[in-house]
Parts: C-alpha cells; structure tokens; sequence
C-alpha cells in the first residue's frame, strides 16, 4: 500500500513538473509577440542577439543543473545517507558557482569580441549583462536537484512557474520602458536584469520552503566520494545540450547573419532589421515544437533499454507512438502556419514583411519536434552523449550552410540552413534509434494518410481564403483579423484532425485517450470502429 501511494505520489509530482514546464516554455514563446509590436523589428533584433544566452542560463538553471544534482541526491539516497549542510550542500554550492563564475567570467570578459563577431559593437554591454546572469543560478538550481531528487517536484514547479512569469513581466516593463526613453540597445540590459529578477524570485521561494522544513543535516556526513564535477558537468551541461537545439541555432544567427547580410550588400541598419524580421519566426517554431512533442513525451518514459530487453513489443509500441503523435502535431502545425502565414504575420507582428521567408523557417517545427521525440526516446535506450555530441554536429552543419547560402539567398539562406541542421539532427537520430527500431518499421506510420489530410486540410483554407478575397471583405483592425484568424485555425485544426479519423491515421484506442475522445470515435470508418 505504501509502495502504491509512493508511486501515485511521484506520478503526480512528475506531472505538476511536466505541466509547469509546458507553461513556462509557453510563457517564454509567447512574450515575445508584444515583445516585438512594442520595440519594432530593430528592438526585436537587439534582444534576440542576447535571447540565447539567457535561454542557456534558463535551461541550465531549470534542468541541466537540477539534473545532476537530483543524481547525486539519488545517491545518496540509495546508501541510506542524509543530506549535509557541510559535506554535500556546500560542495555541490561551490562546483556550481566555480563553472558558473567560469563561465560569467569567459563570457563577460570576451563580449566585446563577441559584439565584433555579430557585427555589432554596441551589443557590448547588453552581453556582458546577459553573463552576469550564470552568477544567480547556483541556488536555485540547487534546491530544484535537491527536492527532485527527494522526489518532491512540487518546490521546483511552484519556482519554475513563478521565475518564468515574474522574469516575462519584468522584461515587458523594461522593454515599455527603454523604448519610452529612445534608448533601444538597452533592451538587453533590461531583458538581463529581468532574467535576474525571475531567479531571485525562486529563490525567495524556496527560502520560504525551506525555513519551515530544511532538507538537510548539520552534522557532516563521510560520502563515498561524490563526483561532484563529474556529475555537474556531464549531466548538467553536456547533456543539457538535447534541450537546446534550437537556441544554439538562434546563436548560431545570432554570430552570423548581420556580417553575411552586411556581405551581401545590405546597410548594416537594414541588415539588423532584417535579422529582427527573420527573428519573427522564433516563438512561432518554440511554441509549435512545445505542442507538437508535449504529447508524444507523455509516453517516453515507459522506454528503457531494461524494459525494451523485456518488453520489446510493449516498448516498440511506445516509440511508435509517440512518433506518430509528433509527426502528425508537428506537420499538422507546419502546415498550418505556411498557410496562414501572411494573417498571422500581421496579427502578431503588425505587418506582413518576411512572409515567404518565414513560411520556409516553418518547417523547422516538423523537424525539431521530431529531434525533441527522438532526443528523449534515445537517452531513455542509454544513447546520452550520442544525443548531444549530434546536436553540437548540427550546429556546424548551421554555421556552414550559413556561410555558403546567407550571402546569396540573405534570408532565405538562413532558412533553408536552420531546416537541413534540424533535419540533419533527425537523421542521426534515427540512424543510432535503428539498432533497436528498424527503418522498414516506420512503412507502418500513416504517410499517405497524414499527406492526405494535410493536402485536404490546405485545400479547405484556401479555398476560404479565396472566398473572403474574392468578396472583398477587408479586415479593419487586429481584433477582426484575430477573430478571422482563429476562425481559419478552427475550421483547418477540426478538417485535419476528421480527415486524419477518417482516412485511419488514428486509431479507436488513440482517440479514445484524448479529450472527447467518445464523440471522436463516431467518425472512424466502419471498419475501424
């Protein structure tokens, strides 16, 4: 009975954790929407140039970290040990501050040249802000690894959610501000300090949880020799590198785009303009990459390589699905959005400036949702340093393609070099995922299925879009439009999903563990039922 309420109780715990992560990584796509309308296309590229380093120290801070030090607490655990204030608490303290002070110190100290590098010099403070972040994640990170690896996840859910929503705050504050003030390049500085102020706030926090009940001794405690740097580095920061994917090839733009734009024959305040453009597309493809894998990882964890030794039906089941699941997310909202692009643009973003370019960068979403599904899929089957050594390779793959399309296809170039290293990162995977699902398996996913109900699902929109065209029914204000948009997103989400039903791409089992589930069932084709 114990054993049973154990295993409910972490089950629920992984889930308030799962469920404040999905919220946070929303609420960090989603503020950059009126992040943009309120800076402009110039402001937007100024943060976007500093964005993937306080996206690493945010990763770092919210599972990298908390990660190895969960490990560690594991165990200690496991040796019928308890926690020292002296022998664990201020070692793990100090190795985390030691690489965090490292890396503050490399970054800050280097930002001019890294200003120089991207083109432009005046970003100089704004990164030597964006490094002095690092110097605050040691704490929380600490007490996140401690509690989940106490299996209490409800401290590091409650911190979570309130430094993303305390720092999206902050951020818009500032932005309001420093545009109010004409003083652009300071967005940085502002989004710098925000980011500060979310980890102070889950600091806070867990100082009130802690003070009514510390997860420690303070008697000192002999361990069997822990490996602290070991542990931190590996887990903390190399496997950390799965999860950010898509920031290092933002940073990868970020050091890249503006000189070749610059090469190309743009002025250097048209080419950071149109970085900002191109930069339009970044929370499109993080909130469709979220949406699209949230799903399919609900069903990663049943996936080892002991249970696929034991099971490997059951597991082969899981791995299935839970790729179809995000290919079928993942092509549905690619597909979409390439659609509606040109309403969305002008939605979001006030204008329709890079529609072509950024309807191509949409593709990124199919690929890095299938990276994330495989990412996890492959560290479950003991493939950890494989995972991230491929993500380091496809930012290579990045740089290059950069180089070689940038100064003749400007953003086009960028484009089609952010889809083929997404793309090159699913192929790896899928080579090294071979040796326990082979390629003549994945003939069972429903290609032509899914083809079909994409094609039908596109057919609908236009044909829409035609109509209010052709009746010349202007759309006056952001309000309509919004209106309009989601009306098109509606009608095209609920085309997709009765076509992908009725063509047999889901199953009853499949549509029955989803919401409404029953009423979905009815749709099936007959013999299917």
């Amino acid at each position: 009975m114990n054993h049973s309420n154990s295993s409910h109780l972490l089950f629920k715990g992984a889930f308030l954790l799962t469920l404040s992560g999905l919220i946070g990584k929303v609420l960090s796509a989603g503020y950059r929407i009126p992040l943009q309308n309120i800076a402009g296309d110039f402001g937007f590229y100024v943060y976007q140039q500093i964005y993937p380093i306080l996206g690493i120290a945010i990763v770092l801070s919210l599972y990298g970290f908390p990660a190895a030090i969960s490990k560690l607490v594991a165990e200690v655990r496991e040796r019928g040990q308890v926690l020292s204030l002296s022998t664990f608490y201020l070692p793990a303290l100090l190795w985390l501050f030691g690489i965090c002070g490292l890396i503050f110190m490399i970054g800050y100290t280097q930002s001019d040249e890294l200003a120089a590098i991207m083109g432009d010099e005046r970003l100089t403070r704004s990164l030597q802000a964006a490094f002095t972040v690092f110097l605050l994640l040691p704490i929380p990170s600490l007490f996140r690894g401690v509690y989940q690896g106490q299996g209490n996840m409800y401290p590091t859910a409650i911190s979570q959610v309130a430094e993303q929503l305390i720092r999206v705050l902050l951020i818009i504050a500032a932005v309001i501000f420093v545009v109010s003030e004409g003083r652009i390049y300071q967005i940085g500085i502002g989004a710098s300090i925000a980011s500060l102020g979310g980890l102070a706030a889950s600091i806070v926090i867990f100082l009130i949880i802690i003070r009514k009940n510390p997860p420690w001794t303070k008697e000192p405690v002999d361990y069997a020799s822990p490996s602290f740097l070991k542990t931190i580095v590996f887990y903390g920061i190399f496997i950390c590198l799965n999860y950010m994917l898509l920031l290092l090839i933002q940073m990868t733009d970020a050091l890249t785009l503006v000189p070749h734009l610059v090469e190309a024959g743009a002025a250097p305040v048209e080419a950071k303009v149109l970085k900002g453009v191109f930069d339009r597309g970044q929370p499109l493809i993080q909130l469709g990459t979220v949406l699209a894998s949230s799903l399919a990882l609900a069903l990663i964890p049943s996936i080892t390589k002991k249970k696929i030794k034991a099971h490997p039906k059951q597991v082969e089941g899981y791995i299935f699905g839970s790729v179809k699941f995000s290919l079928i997310l993942a092509t549905g909202a690619s597909a979409g959005l390439i659609t509606l692009f040109p309403f969305i643009n002008e939605l979001f973003f006030q204008d329709e400036k890079g529609t072509q370019v950024l309807r191509v960068l949409m593709l990124v979403i199919i690929f890095s949702s299938l990276a994330v599904t495989f990412s996890s899929i492959l560290q479950g089957l003991g493939f950890v340093t494989h995972t991230a050594v491929i993500v380091i390779f496809a930012v290579f793959v990045k740089w290059g393609l950069n180089i070689l399309l940038v100064p003749y296809l400007l953003l086009n170039g960028a484009a089609i070099a952010s889809v083929c290293s997404t793309a090159f990162v699913v192929v790896c995977q899928c080579l090294f995922l071979s040796r326990y699902f082979s390629f003549r398996k994945w003939r069972r996913l429903p290609w032509l299925s899914i083809a079909c109900a994409l094609a039908g699902m596109i057919v609908v929109l236009m044909v829409l879009i035609g109509v209010q065209s052709l009746l010349g029914a202007g759309i006056g204000n952001r309000f309509l439009l919004l209106v309009y948009t989601l009306s098109l997103t509606t009608v095209g989400a609920t085309t997709y999903l009765i076509l992908l039903i009725r063509l047999g791409a889901l199953h009853r089992r499949e549509l029955e563990a989803l919401p409404y589930g029953s009423s979905l069932v009815r749709f099936l084709p007959k013999g299917l039922k």
